[in-house]
Order: C-alpha cells, then structure tokens, then sequence
C-alpha cells in the first residue's frame, strides 16, 4: 500500500518551535483535516512534505515514484492563458498528452483543410484511447461542479475566486499520491464548497488539507490531525469524532499534568541544592529536569482567548434604509431594497460570489455610495468594519506599537480597565510576541490582532465581511461566544455555513437582482433552493401529460399524407449511408484523405437523419389522430 511515513521532523522558525520529533503516516485514499491554532504552523508543514520549506530534521520515507502536490492559499496563474490550458499544465505524462490534444485540436479546427493537423490530430486520439479521454473528461467536470463553464476565457479575465476554483480543480484531477491543500475553502461560494467536498472525496491518493470550514471537515475527513503543544495528535474519524476524542484527552492530560507538577517540584528542589553537574549522571539528570520543566509548564503558558469587551452605548435609531439600488455600468446587483436595523439584530448577508454582499455591506458602512435610495444612520451608531482583506499594515511596526496607537487603556463589559499588553495576552499574544514585527505574524495571527484593533474602538454595530477566513477554529469558536453576548447590532457576510446559522436569527439573501429577507437558518434557505432547483429541472411525468388537456390534432394535407408513405424509406437509406461512411472511416488506415471526405459525408447524413426523425414524430403524431 502507498504510504508517507514521516519521522523525527522539527521544525524551529526564529526562536519559536512549532514542532518537535513528530510523526505521521499517510495512506492511499485517507482525507486528513489539518487544525491547529493560528500560527502553530499548519502551513509551514505542507511545505515541509511538499519540499519547498526545509526543516530543522526529517526522515521521510516513500516508495519510488511517489507523488505529492501541492496547492498554496493563493495560487499563482498565469493570466494569459485559457481555463483549459491552465488545466492541462503540468508535467504528468497524461497531463502533458491532454494539452498537446487540446493545441492540436484548435489547430485543426482552425485550418480543417490543413493535413498535416489532421494527421496530427488523428494520431493523439489514438493515444487518447489510454486513460487521456478520461482525464479530459474529468477536467470539464470538475470545473463545471465549480461553476466555471466558459473552458476558452482568459484566467486573467476571471475573479479571484473564479480563478481559485480554476487552480482547485486543476489540483483534484491531476493523478498524485499525496495532493496538499491549504484553505481550499476560502472564497469559495456555499455551492462550489459543497461541490469540493465531493471533488475531496472522490480523489483516488490522499489529501491533506487545512481548513476552518467544521462543515467541510466534518463531511470530508476520515483523520484529524492536531498541531498542539509542539507534537500532532492523530484521531480517527471526522470532526465531530475528533471533538469527542480531544476532550478524552485533555482529562488525560489533565491528570497527568498535575503528576509532572508535583515532579517538577522534587526536581526543582534538588537544582537548587546545587548539586554539581560534572558526571555524565548529573548532567543526564539536569538534562531531564529541563525536559520535565518544559511539559510541566508548557500548559501553563496557553492562555485563553477573551474577547470581553465593552461597547458604547447605541441608540434607539440604529439605521434605515429606503429603496436601495446598486449597479456598476450594466451590471445591477439589486434594486428596491429597504431595511430597518434594529438592536441585537444578527443578520447574515448570503448569496452567490459576485451577487453584491460585500458591495452592500460597504454601503451600508458609508465606504460607497448606492446608485438609488438613501440610508438613514443613527447619532449614536458607531461601525465596526471587519473588511474580508487586512488593511495595509506597516509591516515592520511592532505588535504592542500597533495597538497602543488608538488606546493604552481598554475597558471590558464588566467596568476593568486593561492595559494594551494585559489585552494582548488575552487575544492569545503572550508577552514574547509583543515586540515582535507584524511581517513575522501568520494569515491568522494578523487577523486576529486587526480584529483586537477593531474591537478596542468599541463599536456598537459590527459589519464582519468573511470573519472566518484564516481564524483557527479555537478563535472561531470564542469568536461565536463574543458575538451572542455583543450587546450592538452583527451583519455578517460569510460562505461559513456552521457560523452563520451559529450566530445569526435573520438573512438577507442576494438573488436575481433582489434581496430576499427570510427568517429560515442558512441549511433551510439552502435544502429549499435545492428543492427549487430540482423541480425546475423536473421531467415531466406520463401521468402529468395525461392530465392536461390535449391540443387538437391538424389534419394531414395530401403533401403531408405523400410525404409519410415515404419518409420510413427515407430514413433507411440515411442510415444505409452514415453505416457506409463509418465504414470507410474504420477501414482507411492511414489514408487521411479518405477519412477527412468520409467524415464530411458522415456529419451531413446524421445531420439530415435527425431532421427526418423529428418530420417524421410530428407526422406520426398526425397520422394516429
């Protein structure tokens, strides 16, 4: 069985040890979710098993030929080529053997008289034969499921989230051992999520992802891996059976910890007797001691993630809105649009990418304007708006500098005043981070700490535009707890199916050019679209035709009447002729000439079959009347 064993790793970046002598086994077709907390380095491993990040000791052992890749949190595509030809990019054999199909093929097309294309042409279909056609299949598929349908446009034409799922689908159907994907979830639609974990699934080698989405998780992951306290816990099982098994764990580890304390002590005791180190005896034994240090206090030094903080008084008026519109050129994202925000109101803010949630949400944070109707805000209201980028950081400010600049005193809910630093160790930045420049955070250290900058300002309406992108799931969960006790005013566009039915009573959903207002949680709103989706897809049934009333039939005129005793006749002979055309196609070897006039002969009979095959429905139709 295809396996990666890996063995002894460590891994120190400056003077932080992410992990120390883990270990792990991969095999063919398991679906492993990677968590972890915010810069704990769950990244920083795929690119250690990927091969792009060096660590400090490895011992990696797979068979020959085994393969592994890798897709980043941001892909990196070149704009100039087509959705197609992206596809086809890599150096597999039976990649390289699609795209040399695919150039090929245009050429022929483009010049049909021009033999040596057809030649060419005729020439890959045969080595097409050998699994080539199925991965050519397997391509359009993927990026259909993923809502991109035009193969021939320009990737730098397309979104950013059209172009991640573009570099999603590339990755899933090329043939590797091991495929590493890191946040594939981010910037997805609730659809295309759905439609990946379907993708994840069916993926032949193993995949090793990081995610925030529990949902995702929960639906793909047949392990669990855990970065935590310098190793990686391994569990059986999805998300759900990883929480349960965690929780085992921690009162193990509880229990434990209290015997390596009382340890600690004896050993501590007999350090400072002042015991000479000079025999290997005595050096072995500090050794241990330091070693015990180490595990007795690690636990000690986690803090817990508290966002308890106070918000300023919001008025009875919080804000209205009257016929609200937004287009952009020919583009309209929704018109007529009125609201009326009230206190307490958790609304999440759903629909398709590039359905208008963001544009809204800036709307109604003042950043633009809309193109009809006005917004009416409240004297008291004060926003905070959590944008789905990070701001511009100055990227060598230290982290304490970059919180002191809007206070050097924050209160919580409960009336205390706390320091900048004392706020920070709360937010999960122990005192050896404070100095540290922003450049050396993670993705999800920065947003967290904006996310503390943001909150500080005590706003009383929170405008959070993809609050869960690149938040541990630690952070995500007391992010949750902050929000059912925020005493203002959440409107929240996310894709995070779990977060959004957590933490919100009300949707605004954006579709058709319209904002529809439901009390429904997120799942309902997505089974009904679904259900929707299904009946207008729906074939009709014999009984349904039986029930409506039948048109009458037209009688047959005398030419119709001569043109059916003959059109059965008709057909025969067509179908005589396209036999003999595929005849010739199948018999005429390398003669490329006799292909090419038999084929024009084969694609105008079938063309003229159909035709005879629909005049002749309408006439039987007439003739049984």
């Amino acid at each position: 069985m295809s396996q990666l064993i890996i063995q002894n790793l460590t891994k120190t970046v400056g003077e932080k040890t992410l992990f120390k002598n883990i270990e792990f086994t991969i095999t063919k077709g398991e679906k492993i979710g990677l968590v972890g907390k915010n810069g704990s380095g769950k990244s920083t491993l795929l690119q250690i098993i990927e091969g792009s990040i060096d660590a400090d000791s490895l011992h990696k052992d797979h068979p020959n030929h085994y393969s592994i890749s890798y897709l980043a949190q941001a892909p990196d595509l070149d704009p100039t080529k087509s959705v197609l030809e992206t596809m086809f990019i890599s150096d597999l054999a039976i990649v390289a053997l699609n795209r040399n199909y695919e150039r090929i093929r245009k050429q022929a097309e483009q010049e049909p008289n021009n033999m040596k294309f057809v030649e060419e042409l005729v020439s890959i279909q045969e080595k097409m034969e050998d699994g080539g056609w199925d991965l050519n299949t397997a391509a359009k598929q993927a990026l259909t499921k993923l809502g991109i349908t035009d193969f021939e446009k320009p990737v730098g034409q397309l979104s950013g989230g059209q172009q991640k799922r573009v570099a999603l689908a590339r990755a899933l159907i090329e043939p590797h051992d091991l495929l590493l994907l890191d946040e594939p979830t981010n910037h997805l639609d609730v659809e295309s999520t759905i439609a990946l974990e379907d993708l994840v699934k069916a993926y032949d080698g193993a995949v090793l992802f990081v995610t925030h989405d529990r949902l995702f998780l929960d639906a793909v992951s047949t392990t669990i891996y855990e970065i935590d306290q310098l190793t990686v816990y391994s569990y059986k099982g999805n998300y759900e059976q990883f929480l349960e098994s965690k929780a085992i764990r921690y009162e193990q580890q509880q229990a434990e910890q209290s015997k390596l304390q009382n340890l600690y002590r004896n050993e501590l005791k007999w350090v400072r007797r002042g015991a000479k180190a000079r025999t290997t005896k005595q050096k072995a034994r500090l050794d241990r001691f330091e070693d015990i240090k180490d595990r007795a206090l690690l636990k000690n030094n986690e803090q817990d993630f508290d966002v308890n903080l106070a918000t300023s008084r919001l008025g009875k008026k919080v804000m209205e809105g009257h016929a609200l519109g937004m287009a952009f050129e020919d583009k309209r994202l929704f018109d007529d649009f009125s609201f009326i925000l009230q206190n307490k109101d958790r609304i999440g803010i759903v629909g398709e990418n590039g359905a208008g949630k963001t544009t809204l949400l800036s709307i109604i944070a003042g950043i633009i304007q809309p193109t009809s109707g006005t917004l009416e805000v409240g004297q008291t209201v004060r926003i905070g708006y959590f944008s789905q980028e990070l701001p511009k950081f100055d990227e060598n400010q230290r982290v304490l500098h970059y919180i002191t600049e809007d206070s050097n005193s924050i209160e919580t809910s409960s009336g205390e005043r706390l320091s900048a630093v004392q706020m920070l160790e709360r937010f999960l930045f122990p005192t050896s981070m404070h100095g540290t420049p922003i450049y050396k955070l993670s993705g999800g250290e920065k947003k967290r700490l904006y996310l503390l900058k943001l909150l500080i300002q005590q706003p009383n309406v929170l405008i959070l535009d993809e609050p869960t992108n690149d938040l541990d799931l630690d952070t995500l969960a007391i992010l949750e707890d902050y929000l059912d006790s925020f005493a203002g005013v959440v409107l929240v566009v996310s894709h995070d199916r779990y977060f959004i039915d957590r933490i919100t009573t009300k949707l605004w959903a954006l579709e058709n050019q319209a904002v529809v207002v439901t009390l429904d949680s997120f799942a309902e709103y997505l089974e009904q679209k679904r259900e929707l989706a299904k009946i207008e897809k729906q074939v009709v049934t014999p009984k349904q035709v039986a029930e409506e009333p039948k048109p009458k039939k037209k009688r047959m005129s005398y030419q119709e009447k001569k043109e059916w005793e003959t059109i059965e006749d008709q057909i025969a002979l067509l179908e005589e002729k396209i036999a003999a055309s595929q005849s010739i196609i199948d018999s005429a070897g390398s003669d490329y000439e006799k292909i090419r006039v038999a084929s024009i002969d084969l694609e105008a009979n079938e063309a003229l079959l159909e035709e005879k095959m629909e005049r002749w429905a309408y006439l039987e139709e007439m003739a049984s009347s």
